[in-house]
């Protein structure tokens, strides 16, 4: 077993995945390890879709037809600032360009573009796709919340094999997930993530931005004002 440490420093978004099956056993026991996220006044607000098989695979189709047709919806929340200003601006573009250049995908390569992030829709051929939808009435503490429960299945997949790429890519499709998944309109969709076994020879799963160190984001208050 991987300490907490490895499964935590370990992590990184895999965007290319084997087809190998993940046993429903195996999903669910990694949602329940994930369900133990704290919340406040333990309300949970998290619901999970989960789709594999025949399933993932015409939804995947429908959004990467409606992607190539270029209909993308608005979002409903703004995952990003409307604004981008430093030193946010400089870490997407280091993450952006990095993973294009690893890719060979340059600045004019509009093509290559599309059919990368077109990947998205295919939860990278991951074999199960996860959607994360919340009540419309949860404040932002529920969302807080949210984030630890994420993070919970991104690292209590890890010990069994598996990874995973966090996705916000299925906002612009809410309205068709909404739909086609029978979510209920009460609800909003949260993000979307793959789950499977990685691909140990796609060059693009070495890829993993630098972290800040603690020096760049921490602060030891030495006194009171």
């Amino acid at each position: 077993m991987m300490s907490v440490e490895e499964a935590i420093v370990g992590r990184h978004c895999f965007r290319a995945f084997l087809p190998t099956a993940v046993p429903r056993k195996l999903i669910a026991r990694i949602l329940e390890i994930a369900g133990r996220a704290p919340s406040g006044s333990n309300i949970q607000p998290w619901k999970v879709w989960v789709l594999d098989g025949a399933v993932k695979e015409a939804l995947s189709k429908e959004l990467t037809d409606l992607y190539d047709a270029g209909r993308l919806g608005p979002r409903e929340y703004n995952y990003y600032p409307e604004t981008w200003r430093e030193p946010y601006l400089a870490r997407r573009r280091a993450c952006g360009w990095g993973l294009y250049g690893l890719l060979g995908i340059g600045r004019a390569d509009k093509d290559k573009m599309h059919a990368q992030h077109r990947r998205n829709f295919l939860f990278f051929d991951a074999p199960v796709g996860l959607i994360f939808s919340i009540d419309r009435d949860m404040e932002q503490g529920s969302w807080l919340d949210y984030g630890m429960f994420l993070e919970n299945i991104m690292i209590a997949a890890r010990p069994f094999g598996l990874e995973t790429c966090p996705q916000a890519a299925f906002l612009n499709f809410h309205d068709v997930l909404q739909k086609r998944l029978s979510i209920p309109a009460e609800q909003m969709i949260v993000c979307g993530m793959a789950l499977g076994y990685p691909d140990p020879g796609a060059e693009v799963n070495a890829f993993s931005p630098e972290r800040l160190k603690p020096a760049e984001f921490v602060t030891f208050v030495e006194e009171l004002k």
